[in-house]
């Protein structure tokens, strides 16, 4: 078996060989190897450089020619990925990799399309911003109510999901916004969602934090709109809705 570890990077200079290097002292299982596809998203920092005069086992540099967005860069790491499970790294150090086992571990043992590493599980949630933890936790609220799960982080950047789910998901977004439509659509597909508990060392906006309030209220247009089925959770959905307009625009003609 074999996991996919993506690294999305966009001016991440000071972090960007640190979080490289601790991805490759973790231990992923005896029956599992793994790959890095890091996402370089136009930087201008100097990270583009470093990504170029360093290699790493296992692991391969893709670099946007324009600037993709988070969600751009990832789904271009997914029609990339030869892994049988995705997993969203971020390139700060936020997230420790070493914790990335303990989803993995979650979805083997219990067969799940997605998990979910949660900042808040588990009676702990570390942020320097106040907005930004009732920000999670609204969103995480309305996206129980809407789709009937009981999750406690949907906005986490660090996600698990199987490729066969990745495969068949619709997923159309470039920015933060993918963080919530990945998840929207793996439940509306019948995917079971967990989470598990994960240590998070948030950073300021003078360090380097880039998501806004801005994004977040995005993410909430993003949770409703997914709902109503303004956008298809999945491949299939959208090739017959092309065909049934198309369908009609031939009947019209007639």
């Amino acid at each position: 078996m074999k996991l996919t570890v993506v690294v999305c990077a966009f001016n991440e200079r000071e972090t960007i060989e640190t979080v490289l290097d601790r991805i490759q002292t973790v231990d992923f299982g005896p029956n599992w190897s793994f790959e890095v596809l890091v996402v370089d998203n136009c930087s201008t920092d100097g990270t583009r450089e470093i990504l170029r005069s360093r290699e790493w086992p296992h692991t391969r540099v893709l670099f946007n020619s324009e600037n993709l967005g988070k969600g751009g860069s990832i789904r271009r790491a997914i029609s990339e990925m030869t892994g049988d499970y995705m997993v969203i790294q971020d390139a700060d150090l936020e997230y420790h990799p070493n914790q990335l086992p303990i989803l993995l571990e979650k979805a083997i043992e219990t067969g799940a399309g997605g998990v979910l590493g949660s900042r808040v599980l588990g009676g702990e949630a570390h942020y320097h911003y106040f907005h930004a933890y009732l920000g999670v936790r609204a969103m995480s609220w309305l996206t129980n109510i809407l789709y009937g799960s009981r999750l406690t982080d949907v906005g986490t950047a660090i996600k698990l999901v199987s490729a066969e789910a990745l495969q068949r998901l619709n997923l159309v977004g470039n920015g933060f916004d993918l963080d919530f439509e990945l998840v929207n659509k793996l439940l509306l597909a019948g995917y079971e969602v967990l989470e598990v508990p994960l240590e998070y060392q948030p950073r300021t906006y003078a360090e380097g934090k880039k998501i806004r309030i801005w994004d977040g209220l995005f993410g909430v247009w993003i949770i409703v709109r997914d709902r109503i089925g303004l956008s298809p959770a999945l491949k299939d959905a959208t090739k017959a809705k092309a065909k049934m307009a198309q369908k009609k625009v031939a009947g019209e003609g007639k």
